[in-house]
């Protein structure tokens, strides 16, 4: 079945057309791990994870390629503050080294692969480091400096951006409408106020190039790794919004000029999570991490379905009782599904719309929703509902073979969303919150499971 996604470069819904027939390359801007990353962060990864899943679902091998921001990207897109990595030091009282850098970048990296595991998100086939593709890096920035698009001032190394007629074409980006003091820095050395930077000078950190010492720019890491590890063109690259009117109109802008080629034959955007109708950022303080849902009696799982059901290029308003009301649909379907009988077949008359709905650009908001049609298909058996729910989970990914497992082993089968309302209980119990213990109790038993506090540990049953 021919899969169709919405391509932002032609911003259109096209045929996807592999360059390699059965193989699919995607790379996803991955984490700049200076702090631990918000559910608003998270959204794009899920994301990713459905687009890699839909392909492996229709029997593509993919490579999928996140990488590691550790140094280069600065405070702002417009190549003027500090680098978010050197905050960082400062920030947890570190020395300005390198060593320090790559240690600090490993904490987040560590937190935020255990994040997307959480979610239910296959690991990426790599995670490259920013850090340690510094003579790529220099080796793509000589290529432009040979093409003359690249220029020198006291700061660093800077792209001319008029020399790339079609700078913007990724959003159709007016660039008369960019106006200096906006989202570019007022810098009386730059050829043109979009000029964006390849390379920084920093004589305290950084390492040895042609140009002095300092660290790359943010968009050119990306240029260079992408084209290491998945050639150029390659198939998909995604991200979210926020990425489309500079980090990524710039890395096409490199990539392209240095070596007179497309970066990506198709460009994927997912929209922000708003939270009091505003964009999460940890700029401004307004985030919540995964470790803040559970806080609040909600697991990842939980949040992982309730952005399923909505379209990634649709904004989604956060809030708790939205999160809570697609907590208690998930209850319910991980309930009814642990009380299916194993032995049955898959339903391909589902399957089939199944696929339908999820080579549509992803409509995994149509395809919940024919999960739960099929929940209450009384012509279905519930042997079949089972193996073909299972099915449509190598997709969803919301875990169902894991309950199918305790009930092959004879255990009593208890939702993974009780199970992690009963551990934030014991963190709570742990730090002494007793009356925080004595409400996540009580929301255990209101759903109908009965705690039971044993030398061995905590029992789970059915009420």
């Amino acid at each position: 079945m021919d899969v169709f996604l919405y391509n932002t470069l032609s911003r259109s819904k096209e045929k996807f057309t592999p360059i390699t027939p059965g193989k699919v390359g995607i790379y996803s801007c991955g984490p700049t791990v200076y702090d631990r990353a918000h559910i608003g962060n998270l959204r794009s990864y899920v994301f990713a994870d459905i687009l890699r899943r839909m392909f492996e679902y229709n029997s593509y091998t993919v490579k999928h390629i996140i990488n590691i921001t550790d140094v280069g990207h600065l405070s702002s897109d417009a190549d003027d503050g500090d680098d978010k990595m050197t905050r960082a030091l400062l920030r947890e009282g570190k020395s300005l080294t390198l060593d320090s850098m790559y240690e600090v970048g490993s904490t987040y990296l560590t937190a935020f692969l255990e994040d997307i595991q959480k979610m239910s998100i296959e690991l990426p086939t790599q995670t490259p480091r920013a850090s340690e593709h510094i003579e790529g890096v220099i080796s793509l920035i000589k290529e432009l400096e040979n093409k003359g698009v690249a220029y020198t001032t006291s700061d660093g190394v800077y792209f001319d951006t008029a020399k790339f007629p079609t700078y913007g074409k990724l959003g159709n980006i007016k660039i008369n409408t960019l106006r200096e003091g906006s989202r570019v820095h007022i810098n009386p050395e730059k050829r043109n106020p979009i000029d964006f930077a390849l390379w920084k000078f920093n004589p305290v950190l950084g390492w040895e190039s042609p140009w002095g010492k300092g660290f790359p720019g943010w968009h050119i890491e990306c240029s260079a790794m992408s084209r290491e590890y998945l050639g150029q063109p390659f198939d998909i690259h995604t991200g979210g919004i926020d990425h489309i009117p500079t980090h990524h109109n710039n890395e096409i802008a490199q990539s392209e000029t240095a070596y007179s080629e497309p970066l990506a034959h198709y460009w994927m955007h997912n929209e922000f999570i708003r939270l009091e109708n505003a964009k999460m950022a940890k700029s401004t303080g307004s985030f919540i991490t995964l470790d803040t849902l559970l806080e609040e009696t909600i697991s990842p799982i939980t949040y992982r379905y309730w952005l399923l059901t909505a379209h990634y290029r649709s904004p989604v308003d956060f809030s708790y009782e939205a999160v809570r009301g697609a907590q208690s649909a998930l209850i319910r379907l991980l309930t009814t599904f642990g009380n299916y009988p194993d032995g049955g077949a898959v339903a391909s008359s589902y399957t089939s719309r199944f696929e339908s709905c999820i080579n549509d650009d992803l409509d995994m908001p149509k395809a919940i929703a024919l999960a739960w049609e099929l929940i209450k298909d009384s012509s279905v058996s519930d042997a079949d509902k089972k193996a073909t729910l299972l099915n449509f989970d190598t997709v969803f990914g919301l875990q169902l073979s894991s309950i199918s497992s305790l009930q092959e082993e004879g255990a009593s089968v208890i939702p993974a969303e009780i199970q992690a309302l009963s551990e934030a209980r014991e963190e709570a119990r742990v730090q002494k919150d007793w009356i925080k213990a004595d409400a996540l109790r009580g929301e255990i038993e209101a759903r109908g499971f009965t705690l039971t506090d044993t030398e061995m540990g905590v029992k789970i049953t059915e009420a």
